[in-house]
């Protein structure tokens, strides 16, 4: 299905103000479409995936199926060169990001509210350009992982 960057705009503004409650931390993590969530973001539940990528789960499961994720990268990062399995949308909370694709010289750089998009086998960077620390939001309709490339 094939939806319009205001659509998606406006779920990112919903879910940046009401903080989806981390499904996933509970015992069963299915969302209920019927059942309203609201979580104050400090309620979130950042794990570490690594020294510098910090992740909380907003809603459904990350690791296996539809989810939505909170991410947060340190001032002047950047990952290296991978790709996913699935496709994945993008959108900046904080902070200034590029996301380049392979060979890309000069991404675009993503502000607050800035939307991006990875297909799946895409091979890209994500990268925090800015001076202070980034934070994003990304949902993706299967499992999230990640494959570096040579």
């Amino acid at each position: 299905m094939v939806r319009s960057i205001r659509e998606y705009s406006t779920v990112a503004a919903v879910l940046m103000q009401a903080a989806l409650s981390p499904i996933a931390a509970q015992a069963d993590s299915a969302f209920d479409e019927k059942k309203e969530v609201a979580m104050p973001a400090a309620s979130l539940n950042f794990e570490n995936i690594n020294p510098a990528i910090r992740m909380a789960t907003a809603f459904g499961d990350r690791a296996t199926g539809q989810h939505g994720t909170f991410g947060k990268f340190p001032a002047n990062f950047i990952t290296p060169v991978h790709t996913h399995t699935g496709a994945y949308h993008g959108i900046v909370v904080k902070g200034v990001m590029t996301n380049p694709f392979k060979g890309e010289t000069a991404a675009p750089e993503l502000g607050a509210g800035s939307y991006w998009y990875v297909p799946a086998g895409s091979a890209h960077a994500t990268a925090c350009v800015s001076d202070t620390p980034c934070e994003f939001f990304f949902f993706a309709d299967q499992g999230f992982d990640f494959h570096p490339v040579e």
